[in-house]
């Protein structure tokens, strides 16, 4: 046969089985970017005897918005994406090349488990692949794409990954089927309620729900311009007179340019914000606490302890605008993994070697101030607003409880905490706060302390 027109039939093959994820891919990546590695790859599936051309996988590398990223995405239509040894090395193979390129990864992926047949190898394949991608983790950015359903282990790629967009409508992820977990449950439960974006607000991995693939592109492409750090330009000596008057979530978001929000749906009274701030690229952890202030506990420290770690593998500074009473005091909380995360926080903490920078914009009481700005930790710079509250306790009632003390003089102590509830200057005059400020120019100082402290 001529070699040229088998290559031509092969060619067609591989592309009538893959059209679909092809067209997928080409919606992300800049237009004539991708270049397919490994494409002629086909093993025999002995179980449904037939072959998975191309390893029922298309990888490559390409760029977006002209930033280059290696490309992992699973082709459904081929034995319904499902994962085999072979599968799994040249996906692994994929990974090598992106740590040796020092190359951010995107994955699509669609795939209702393993290939019957394969047994204990494939579960080799599936450890090869999992331990590249976390050997990945804090070396290069990962995205994932939950481009349908994905069960089985697969799904540990998203809770690895950096960012994990889920599609509205579409993605479903679960590392066991949700017809098994509705078995258990012992109700008809649909696999959206089982795995939807929604569903998995507790689980710390939904980063971005959005509409399309357009969005996924428009996303990535912020983010990697973030990455890069380029000095922009931007305005120094902005004043936001907003903040006099009213001082939240919304006009603290005020002080960021090209501000984006990570992982909205779950914890949201944790705001992990990436953004600019005079031009300068950050990682800041905004607490939204409404009236009461933010109590704390596993899954927000969780989610925080993920925020500071991604800060420090990317060297970003990092920001905390803190309104928090400290530990949530129930049982519940007590007995949790909330001392174990304090911990692991405080370490991470500790690896952040770019400038870390605090902001008491409401309250920062006990732990809430030891933890998110305290000196002590390595804040290098604090700043309060003037209204802001510093304290042990969170005012005399929260005192009398805690020290739970007769003798306590409590007109004595009640006078004690009302000047700390209306004054930060108590915690400043011993040093532990660098400037106790009008909030308008929280701005102006916040670019002044970056500009010193990344000189």
């Amino acid at each position: 046969m001529d070699k040229i027109q088998l290559l031509q039939e092969r060619k067609a093959k591989l592309t009538e089985i893959s059209a679909e994820i092809r067209n997928r891919i080409q919606t992300v990546v800049d237009a004539e970017s991708f270049v397919e590695l490994s494409a002629f790859s086909f093993s025999k599936n002995d179980f449904y005897g037939e072959e998975t051309a191309g390893e029922g996988v298309v990888t490559g590398f390409a760029t977006i918005a002209g930033y280059p990223y290696y490309i992992v995405a699973q082709n459904f239509h081929a034995l319904e994406g499902g994962i085999s040894k072979a599968n799994c090395d040249k996906i692994a193979k994929c990974l090598d090349m992106a740590e040796k390129n020092v190359t951010p990864v995107l994955y699509f992926l669609h795939t209702r488990g393993v290939q019957v047949g394969e047994g204990v190898t494939v579960l080799e394949g599936l450890g090869k692949l999992l331990m590249k991608s976390t050997q990945l983790k804090g070396v290069v950015p990962q995205y994932v794409v939950v481009d349908g359903e994905v069960y089985g282990s697969a799904a540990m790629l998203a809770a690895i990954a950096d960012f994990t967009f889920f599609l509205e409508k579409q993605s479903v992820l679960a590392v066991n089927s949700p017809f098994v977990l509705s078995a258990k449950a012992g109700k008809n439960i649909s696999k959206e309620e089982v795995g939807g974006a929604k569903a998995l607000t507790k689980s710390g991995i939904p980063t971005f729900e959005v509409q399309d693939l357009d969005e996924v592109k428009a996303i990535i492409s912020q983010i990697a311009e973030l990455l890069a750090q380029p000095m922009v330009d931007a305005e120094l000596n902005e004043s936001l007179p907003v903040l006099n008057e009213t001082v939240n979530v919304e006009t603290i978001m005020q002080v960021f340019e090209n501000a984006i929000e990570v992982g909205a749906l779950c914890e949201p009274q944790i705001k992990t914000v990436l953004g600019r701030i005079g031009g300068i690229a950050v990682a800041a952890v905004v607490f939204d606490g409404e009236e009461n202030g933010v109590e704390l506990d596993e899954g927000k420290l969780a989610k925080i302890k993920a925020f500071a770690e991604f800060a420090c593998c990317n060297e970003l500074p990092f920001i905390t605008f803190t309104d928090v009473k400290g530990i949530c005091p129930c049982m519940c909380t007590n007995n949790s993994r909330v001392m174990k995360e304090t911990a692991e926080y405080l370490d991470m903490l500790d690896t952040i070697t770019t400038a870390k920078l605090a902001v008491v914009y409401k309250k920062a009481i006990g732990l809430g101030y030891t933890l998110f700005a305290s000196k002590s930790v390595g804040f290098d710079y604090t700043c309060a607003f003037a209204n802001a509250q510093i304290s042990l306790f969170d005012g005399v009632q929260g005192a009398q409880i805690e020290l739970a003390d007769e003798k306590v003089d409590k007109a004595a102590l009640a006078q004690r905490y009302a000047e700390e509830n209306s004054d930060p200057i108590h915690a400043a005059k011993d040093g532990y706060i660098d400037a106790v400020i009008e909030p308008q120019f929280v701005k102006q100082y916040l670019i002044a302390s970056l500009q010193m402290l990344l000189n």
